[in-house]
């Protein structure tokens, strides 16, 4: 498989165990979207291509892993934990499909875009089709209070995304609403991730509130460095449209340090390139300034930061997992 960790290249059983389980994850997600409908089964099956990390239900299988008891061979792992694990990438899914319309993206993991495919509207019928599925199949394994949950973590990511909609072109936006609007979008539903996959191995909420902290650092850290991706990175290598960022108006840290550390002049040279959509020049810009650097600084400290929350959890295999997972996420390239 690949993703964030290429599993295939770690030679030890508990890689093994949980590309199994991810394999059981996929098939659950494959009989939850099958249709009656041709049409609709061509749509989803387009949008499986969309599956490259495979973040989130990994974050769900790893934490009950490490939450759990040895031996870590994947019996301590249910029904439950996969079905959690299918549900948000359901959700996360759908918010890849909505976000390519509001970006107006052209690429995603090498794929020409729904959107751009078959226009924006069957693009949003089939983001809010996710969404329905994904709450049918939660309520499948009748338990209300994860339920609840993830419809108030779905919330939280829609008012993430309507806040940075509101700041768009927005050159006086500061960090603090900047890191708002990440912790909504991004953060928040790979916290829960974690917690999630704790919660259902182990009774102790102390281990799955840790769990919880280590995922929401993790997601910060994530979409920190998709933002510096997004300027710095190889369109052939991160496998999407880049630069949409700066399409849209959205100002990402690098450029939000980068305006708050220049003078009159030159912050108004910045604005202007920004106002021409000029990347290229902007790129240089951002790296002169040191705001690239100390963005890239702070997404490395998050995640030494969340690697301490996996102090909670006894030592093993799925721990040390989850600790190549935090690094993995600031060193990828795609």
């Amino acid at each position: 498989m690949t993703g964030i960790l290429n599993l295939t290249n770690i030679s030890l059983p508990i890689a093994t165990v949980l590309d199994e389980q991810l394999e059981e994850v996929s098939l659950i997600l494959e009989r939850q979207l099958a249709s009656d409908l041709s049409a609709v089964n061509t749509l989803c099956q387009h949008i499986e291509q969309y599956q490259g990390k495979r973040l989130r239900p990994m974050l769900v299988l790893l934490s009950g892993l490490a939450a759990g008891q040895a031996p870590w061979d994947g019996s301590g792992l249910t029904h439950k934990h996969r079905v959690v694990a299918a549900v948000v990438e359901l959700i996360h899914l759908a918010t890849l499909v909505h976000d390519d319309v509001l970006d107006e993206a052209q690429i995603r993991r090498r794929v020409v875009t729904l959107n751009h495919l078959r226009g924006n509207e069957t693009a949003v019928m089939l983001g809010d089709y996710l969404i329905s599925n994904a709450f049918h199949l939660c309520s499948s394994i009748m338990e209300p209070a994860i339920n609840l949950t993830l419809g108030e973590i779905t919330n939280t990511l829609c008012a993430g995304e309507l806040l940075q909609l509101h700041h768009r072109d927005d050159y006086d936006i500061d960090e603090t609403t900047y890191f708002e609007i990440v912790r909504r979008k991004t953060a928040s539903l790979i916290g829960e991730c974690c917690r999630l996959g704790a919660m259902l191995s182990n009774d102790d909420v102390t281990v799955s509130e840790a769990m919880g902290r280590f995922g929401t650092q993790l997601g910060i850290a994530f979409q920190i460095q998709d933002d510096l991706l997004d300027i710095t990175g190889d369109e052939n290598i991160v496998g999407k449209s880049l630069g949409k960022d700066l399409d849209a108006g959205k100002l990402t840290l690098p450029l939000i340090r980068c305006l708050a550390v220049a003078d009159e002049s030159q912050r108004a040279e910045v604005v202007a390139l920004i106002a021409k959509r000029d990347a290229d020049q902007l790129r240089r810009r951002l790296i002169a300034c040191g705001s690239v650097e100390k963005t890239r600084e702070q997404a490395t400290q998050l995640v030494e930061d969340a690697k301490t929350e996996l102090g909670f959890l006894d030592q093993g295999p799925a721990r040390e997992l989850l600790r190549s997972l935090a690094d993995a996420v600031i060193s990828r390239q795609f």
